[in-house]
């Protein structure tokens, strides 16, 4: 004869002095927390993001001037910047800047990030943080540094170079050297985050596929690219995006140490959009091209994004 065994009851907590127990909101709870903990942070992106930015999309169909009454132009603003001679010398000049900062900044700071991820490296903390002090630095200091550095007069650069035979000049009122120059400063402030970010990228790589590259036979220079490169895939497009917008607003050391000058040689788009706004005072034409150049950093971002997403599926 089976003897069943006695059915298993689960326990159950007894219910509330008040009758029925009552499941708590817990969903509802934890949303109303987390939108309590975001409200600041959404008050102030609503206040000096979003109404700003619809703000100024709304004044670029105007010809607003800060003063008197806005009237409606339509598209008038728009089509003022595909035509505007001083706007196409300052995409021009954009586009030097960006050509010349963006490549420098990008293998700088890969370079640098390569040498100093070695464990062989001696001192390697030292110079981590050395390289990411300028990133600290904001970017109308470094401008004043660096202004007073290359300073003809008083600059202690020019006083080395002058030591050594080498005249260097005023090279912030030359036509051709101006952008070169404001260009180097950018590249000195901001490749440090670049640094530290392939740095992290680098150190995500698992190390088993370099020694197993090792065995196999692979050189410093196979690992390198058959390795480190297609493993920084996302890393790469991610700096090279930031460098870009970056590059794309430019205005601050330019603003300090030429002024957009000499001769509009360093005058930018985002100089261009000041200029208007500020000192023309045609906020709708400022508002326009600043719509423009956002276009143009979306369309370029996505541009680099889906290159980089098309070779990373091409290597998986």
């Amino acid at each position: 004869m089976r003897v069943e065994p006695p059915p298993v009851r689960r326990y159950r907590p007894p219910a509330p002095l008040g009758g029925r127990r009552h499941a708590p909101n817990g969903r509802l709870g934890r949303n109303a927390k987390a939108f309590a903990f975001l409200a600041p942070a959404l008050v102030v992106l609503g206040l000096f993001v979003v109404w700003p930015m619809i703000s100024a999309l709304r004044l670029s169909f105007t010809d607003a001037s800060g003063f008197g009454r806005e009237e409606f132009i339509g598209l008038e603003n728009y089509a003022a910047v595909f035509t505007d001679p001083d706007v196409f010398e300052a995409v021009t000049n954009t586009v030097l800047y960006t050509a010349l900062f963006t490549p420098t900044a990008v293998i700088a700071a890969l370079a640098l990030a390569l040498l100093l991820n070695s464990p062989h490296m001696p001192f390697r903390s030292f110079f981590r943080t050395a390289l990411f002090v300028p990133f600290v630095v904001s970017f109308a200091v470094a401008a004043f540094a660096w202004g007073y550095l290359i300073d003809p007069q008083v600059g202690l650069l020019n006083y080395w170079l002058r030591g050594m035979g080498i005249q260097l000049g005023n090279v912030l009122e030359d036509p051709v050297l101006a952008m070169p120059a404001v260009a180097f400063v950018a590249v000195w402030k901001l490749f440090g985050f670049y640094f530290v970010i392939f740095l992290a990228g680098l150190q995500d790589i698992p190390g088993s596929l370099y020694e197993a590259a090792k065995i196999d036979g692979a050189g410093p220079l196979a690992r390198l690219r058959h390795i480190t490169l297609p493993m920084l895939s996302n890393t790469m497009a991610f700096v090279l995006v930031f460098a870009t917008i970056a590059a794309l607003q430019a205005f601050d050391q330019i603003y300090v140490m030429t002024g957009g000058g000499p001769y509009g040689s360093t005058q930018t788009v985002v100089m261009e959009i000041y200029e208007s706004g500020f000192r023309k005072l045609d906020i709708g034409f400022a508002s326009a091209l600043s719509y423009v150049l956002l276009a143009a950093t979306l369309l370029l971002s996505l541009v680099q994004f889906v290159f980089f997403g098309r070779k990373e599926k091409d290597l998986s």
